[in-house]
């Protein structure tokens, strides 16, 4: 069996750490991208392909890497084959986290942990998978279900109709509270007028709002944020490639907003400056709202445009960007800060060399009455693994307060993701564990589970305030 009761713990403290104060703890998954309508829905799968492989641009990444064709990733394969070809490649994934995730979840949802998965069991673990997707328990609210999952927030457009929110909510018999989040990316990027205008009529329908001036972008903006708040909302996300830079004037914004509006292409510091002004509004409606405001950059998206114009954007040809960004963060923080409107933070880069730096630069703005306000966001994306989690959680610890910590969060398309969060708890107890055993922390597993219990799940539903 590969996958123990004692999988990641390495000492004994660890073992107790994560048993007695972590395991059983529910699950607040406060940033994902899930389907609202796929959750309304309750939607079921018909084999283990569809759940596994369906969106998971993870492991078309590895895929692609082992030599597969992409019929077998995003064509038109069938299921069974797309699932061999995955399998085939499982050995090949020694050392990177999708072997360890993917034996998780077999092992979670569908019960198999006495074999791995390779070519030759394929055919088994199919079978045997099919077994547990058609108990009544398997579908996306019945995953929810099996692993504890108190809250959950999706990624939403602010011209969403939230209808599927609306339709979860009135549903008593939907144990988990599903959240949006206000996720205005289009409305910030205008250097594509022709793209840019054909979003702002879409925000002129949602908020029944005619856009002439920035005034009146600002107010349907504002109108949708209160929207959202009115379904539950508490949380926006901001993602960006770099932290842009200086902001336009308010006189200059207008000017912009104009010049794009009238479908003329601006300048690069034009298209700088004016998400760096919305940036700043928008974080204001987040203040007002009492709101937490998450910031995810550096990411570089779309880096291969031939499979971008076959395929579109997240499909697996995205990495870590490296620009820097210190002093345009601090710029935003400080603007917010010196207004008195600087919401519950949290920030994330792409690229781990930022820990540190993020680390210090939120120390600079903490301040009652909140505890950790300002927070150092988890290992994203490409971090989501040992190594990562590992750094991020050693730069929070060196240079912050890791007691106060928010955890884990999925950020992922797929309703098998949650053993992510158990693979992050039982790094975290580790890592715990091995400082008790070094004698670098006290033999205290008490207080120290107290904090292991805190980061896990208490401190996410005490900051957040669902």
């Amino acid at each position: 069996m590969f996958i123990t009761d004692d999988f990641l713990l390495s000492t004994e403290s660890a073992r107790i750490l994560y048993h007695d104060y972590a395991a059983r703890l529910p699950i607040v998954d406060y940033h994902c991208h899930l389907s609202p309508k796929e959750i309304a829905d309750d939607i079921r799968w018909e084999n283990i392909a569809q759940p596994w492989l369906g969106g998971d641009h993870y492991k078309w990444r590895a895929l692609r890497a082992n030599g597969v064709e992409e019929r077998f990733i995003t064509g038109d394969a069938p299921a069974r084959e797309k699932f061999q070809k995955f399998a085939e490649t499982m050995p090949y994934l020694l050392r990177n986290p999708i072997y360890h995730w993917s034996h998780l979840e077999l092992a979670r949802y569908f019960g198999i942990d006495d074999i791995l998965l390779s070519a030759d069991t394929a055919q088994e673990i199919w079978d045997r998978s099919a077994e547990a997707l058609a108990s009544p328990d398997f579908s996306a609210r019945g995953l929810m279900r099996k692993s504890n999952v108190e809250v959950v927030c999706t990624t939403d457009d602010p011209v969403d109709t939230l209808e599927h929110h609306a339709a979860i909510a009135a549903d008593p018999s939907i144990a988990t509270k599903i959240l949006p989040a206000w996720r205005p990316d289009k409305a910030l990027k205008i250097s594509d007028p022709a793209a840019w205008n054909a979003y702002l009529a879409k925000l002129e329908a949602a908020s029944d709002t005619s856009i002439s001036t920035l005034c009146d972008f600002i107010a349907a903006l504002k109108k949708r944020h209160n929207y959202f708040e009115s379904h539950g909302c508490r949380l926006s996300d901001y993602g960006l490639g770099a932290i842009p830079g200086a902001p336009l004037s308010d006189n200059d914004a207008k000017a912009v907003f104009l010049k794009v509006r009238g479908g003329i292409t601006p300048e690069s510091s034009e298209i700088e400056g004016f998400a760096s002004f919305m940036l700043r509004v928008c974080a204001w409606f987040d203040a007002e709202s009492d709101w937490t405001m998450q910031i995810h950059y550096n990411a570089l998206r779309n880096n291969n445009s031939k499979m971008f114009r076959a395929l579109g954007a997240d499909t697996g040809f995205d990495s870590m960007g490296d620009w820097r960004c210190a002093e345009n963060l601090s710029r935003l923080l400080d603007d917010l800060d010196s207004a008195n409107h600087l919401p519950r933070t949290i920030l994330y880069s792409l690229n781990p060399t930022d820990n540190e730096m993020l680390a210090a630069m939120l120390g600079n703005f903490q301040s009652a009455p909140v505890p950790g306000k300002m927070q150092l966001g988890s290992g994203w994306w490409f971090n989501d693994q040992i190594d990562g989690m590992r750094r991020q959680i050693e730069a929070l610890s060196q240079i912050g307060l890791i007691s106060r910590f928010v955890g884990m969060l999925t950020d992922s398309r797929s309703f098998l993701s949650y053993t992510r969060h158990e693979y992050f708890r039982r790094i975290l107890c580790d890592i715990f564990g091995a400082d008790i055993e070094r004698g670098i922390l006290p033999r205290d597993h008490k207080l120290i589970g107290s904090i292991i219990a805190d980061i896990s799940y208490h401190n996410a539903v005490n900051y957040f305030a669902f």
